[in-house]
């Protein structure tokens, strides 16, 4: 037999690469433009058989059927064993073991083998006699699916206890969670706490070496938390209020940072831009703060509170400009912060040497030009702290006077010079050299210390002066502009009823007006006094009775300017010559308007005091007007008014004894009427109301009052003889008596429905209502039950009086409709007469 021949190898073909989808292909756009421009060249690769070309290369040459497949098969078992190898072997962690290098140099990592699981088939599944997997022993194809229904339900089970498992611990989770959560917020929050703590508590032990402190600080006031920052602006505050010296920091120019300086130079240097950077960072933060309503309290409070402490200091037109804007805010709080930073500014002018001053006082006038005089009545209440002083002048004069003596001694000194000897000029040279350096060595004083010259002193308060009656005057004009030009422009349309400007400024302006009356210039006097006038008035004339025009001002501003209009006549009594009859006429009828809930008593008892009990002349007419009509007045308002009333009448019958007639009960007032034999209650003008005509009844009345201490004094003025010739001045007046009964009143009726007495809290304060008027004595110490009974008829005796107008009244339209009906019947007879 012969050599068996060797079959020839089969070589299988490669696999053909997978197919991928045309949307999944990336062309770039090169390939793109190539195609466009060469898609002659590309008619080949469109006529190509690929199935053909697929079978031709799948083709293996001289092979049967059979033995292809087992080929085939073969490369699959071989493919599988690999990916089983890859899957079985675990490849060790790098960090935990070190690499293994061969000869020919390669390196590769240790692999460990998948141990078996633990739950993995037993024996009854693998085989009765455990030789399953040696193929002696297999099942049939009725065990293999009970076998694989069993393996099914086995999952299903444990599918569904791993679930319920789940579903109870994820609440458990959950909560955990947020518990975890929260305690990393305290212990964040309580971190952050600390370490403000710990770097406040060492930037005030040594600040200088802990100065970079203050932007870490800086930093954790911009933190997510409200609380956090809040805290940190208020640690800030505190830093700062301690730390920052009592000079304006000035930063070193290029030329002075080129300089060679010492160690201890360089460590202020650094020191000194380190603290004007964060606290530049911290002013900014704070006023991006104060727009926020979250933060806005905070960061007022933390600007109020640097101003008052260090006005000296670098940036502070910024606080400034934070502090009026805030001046007039809406907020209680934010509004009495700034008003009294502003007030402590003007009080304590030696921090800043009166520059903040001129800085507030004219922000101030800016912010009432820009709102229109539309502001709170504090913003401008708060010129009333500031302080002039008056002896400016006086030595404005004498340093006038120094300088031209100088001068005039300097003169004669070089006059005599000329005929001295040579021998003196080195006496000469030496004084003057003496006082070259006594200037020098003042300059210098004055340049460290704060203290102003009273040059430039006078210069501040003339700025001041000027930008404080600048505002004056524009809430006068507008207030005139309102007034005035309105009802002129609308005298035709006022059917209805015409909305009225409010003007909150006009009060605290016209205080302000009394209170630096003497420092006003004479040229504006003259215009200051007519507006007064105007003002006075309502904005009518004194003529125009007219109820057609609207009353744009209330009672008190126009008794206020009755009051300014006194005061700046009795402090240029000298350099004006101004009749205040108009005034008086204005008072005598504000009293018919007056309201005690609606107007403030302390105005009209402020008035009372000016222009009537402290005016020594009056004509005898006038004051028995105000004598019969503050009488009157008693009668209809509290017992605060009334007394500040009251006494006001006394003094007005101790000073003019003609008028104690009206105190007899004769019909006509006596024997000095006057001209007028009758009284008019409604007169305009007091001296041609005939008030000695009449008789002062209300007295009488007021006797039952139910205060025992009006009812005391009304008693004691209707007790007053003519035989009195003796001019008492009375040491009570009606604002100290308004204020006493004020008091009183707050003491003793402290309950709604009943009163409350409390002698020993009274005495206490020593506020009594006490006066004396010849041997009557007026004491507030009384009975309650006598009180209310004297309340109940006091109120009884008001009643009837109203019903008696009521029925007069009625009365009188009753008789004039009779008086028409007879008319009517003597006109209907007369047509009737010629018919016949």
């Amino acid at each position: 037999m012969g050599k068996k021949q060797k079959q020839p190898k089969i070589v299988l073909p490669p696999d053909l690469p997978p197919e991928i989808p045309d949307d999944e292909v990336e062309y770039s756009d090169d390939d793109i433009k190539f195609v466009k421009e060469n898609r002659a060249f590309a008619s080949l690769l469109s006529t190509l058989d690929t199935q053909s070309i697929t079978k031709h290369v799948t083709r293996v040459a001289d092979a049967k059927e059979d033995a292809l497949e087992k080929l085939y098969e073969q490369r699959m078992q071989k493919s599988a064993l690999k990916k089983e190898k890859e899957e079985t072997g675990l490849q060790v962690d790098r960090v935990d073991a070190l690499p293994v290098k061969t000869l020919d140099g390669k390196i590769y990592f240790r692999t460990a083998t998948k141990t078996a699981p633990v739950n993995g088939p037993s024996e009854e599944e693998t085989g009765e006699d455990g030789n399953a997997d040696k193929g002696l022993f297999k099942l049939t194809k009725a065990e293999k699916r009970a076998k694989l229904k069993k393996i099914r339900k086995e999952g299903k089970k444990q599918d569904k206890e791993v679930a319920k498992e789940e579903v109870e611990e994820a609440p458990q989770a959950a909560a955990l969670a947020e518990v975890e959560e929260d305690l990393k917020v305290e212990e964040a929050f309580e971190s952050k706490k600390f370490k403000l703590a710990e770097l406040g508590n060492a930037l005030l032990t040594d600040p200088e070496s802990n100065i970079k402190g203050l932007k870490d600080m800086v930093q954790l006031s911009k933190d997510k938390d409200h609380t956090i920052v809040k805290l940190g602006l208020l640690s800030l505050l505190a830093v700062f209020r301690d730390i920052v010296p009592g000079y304006r920091i000035r930063l070193p120019t290029e030329k002075e940072l080129e300089m060679k300086v010492s160690k201890t130079i360089k460590k202020m240097r650094f020191y000194e831009s380190t603290l004007l950077s964060a606290y530049k960072a911290y002013l900014q933060r704070l006023i991006a703060l104060e727009k926020q309503p979250l933060f806005q309290l905070v960061a007022v409070r933390c600007i109020c509170s640097l101003l008052e402490s260090n006005p000296h200091f670098n940036y502070r037109e910024t606080l400034l400009e934070a502090t009026v804007r805030n001046i007039s805010s809406s907020n209680d709080a934010i509004r009495q912060l700034c008003c009294s930073t502003i007030k402590s500014l003007f009080t304590n002018e030696g921090k800043h040497g009166g520059e903040a001053t001129v800085e507030a006082v004219r922000l101030i006038s800016y912010q009432v030009k820009d709102h229109n005089c539309q502001l709170h009545p504090d913003s401008i209440e708060v010129f009333l702290s500031l302080s002039f002083d008056e002896d400016l002048g006086k030595s404005e004069k004498n340093d006038r006077d120094q300088k031209y003596k100088n001068k005039k001694d300097k003169k004669r000194k070089h006059m005599e010079g000329s005929n001295q000897l040579s021998e003196n000029d080195r006496k000469k040279s030496r004084q003057e050299s003496i006082s070259k350096t006594r200037e020098e060595v003042e300059a210098d004083y004055k340049a460290a210390s704060f203290t102003l010259d009273a040059s430039e002193k006078r210069e501040m308060q003339t700025k001041t002066l000027s930008s404080v009656f600048e505002t004056y005057f524009r809430i006068l004009k507008h207030t005139m502009q309102s007034i005035v030009t309105r009802p002129e422009a609308n005298s035709g349309v006022f059917s209805a009823v015409v909305g009225v400007e409010p003007h909150p400024l006009l009060d605290p302006c016209l205080k302000g007006l009394a209170k630096f009356a003497h420092l006003i210039d004479l040229d504006f006097l003259g215009d200051l006094m007519k507006h007064l006038k105007v003002l006075a008035s309502g904005g009518r004339n004194l003529g125009n009775t007219s109820e057609k025009f609207p009353k744009c001002l209330t009672v008190s501003e126009r008794l206020q300017c009755c009051i300014v209009a006194f005061k700046v006549m009795r402090t240029n009594l000298d350099a004006l010559n101004v009749d205040l009859q108009d005034f008086t006429v204005h008072l005598y009828n504000l009293l018919l308007e007056y309201r005690p809930g609606r107007d403030q008593g302390e105005v009209l008892a402020e008035a009372l005091k000016i222009m009537l009990c402290d005016d020594r002349q009056h004509d005898m007419q006038k004051a028995a007007a105000f004598i019969k009509r503050l009488a009157t007045l008693s009668l209809c308002v509290g017992s605060a008014d009334s007394m500040a009333a009251l006494v006001t009448v006394k003094h007005l019958l101790l000073k003019n004894i003609k008028c104690r007639n009206l105190l007899e009960n004769d019909t006509g007032g006596g024997s000095v009427s006057g001209t007028i034999p009758k009284y008019l209650p409604y007169s305009t003008d007091p001296i041609l109301s005939g008030a000695l005509a009449s008789v002062l009844w209300e007295l009488s009345l007021l006797s039952k009052h139910y205060h025992p201490a009006i009812s005391t004094m009304a008693t004691g003025l209707s007790s007053m003889s003519t035989e009195q010739n003796q001019v008492f001045l009375s040491k009570s007046s009606p604002q100290l008596a308004f204020k006493d009964m004020s008091i009183d009143q707050e003491l003793c009726f402290e309950q709604s429905g009943g009163i409350k007495l409390n002698n020993k809290k009274r005495k206490s304060n020593g506020n009594a209502t006490s006066d004396t008027i010849g041997s009557t004595t007026v004491t507030s110490s009384f009975d309650e039950d006598d009180l209310r009974r004297k309340f109940s008829s006091h109120f009884l005796v008001l009643h009837e009086i109203k019903e008696n107008e009521r029925l007069r009244s009625k009365l009188n339209k009753t008789a004039q409709s009779l008086q028409l009906y007879e008319q009517y019947k003597k006109q209907k007879k007369k047509r009737s007469k010629p018919s016949k």
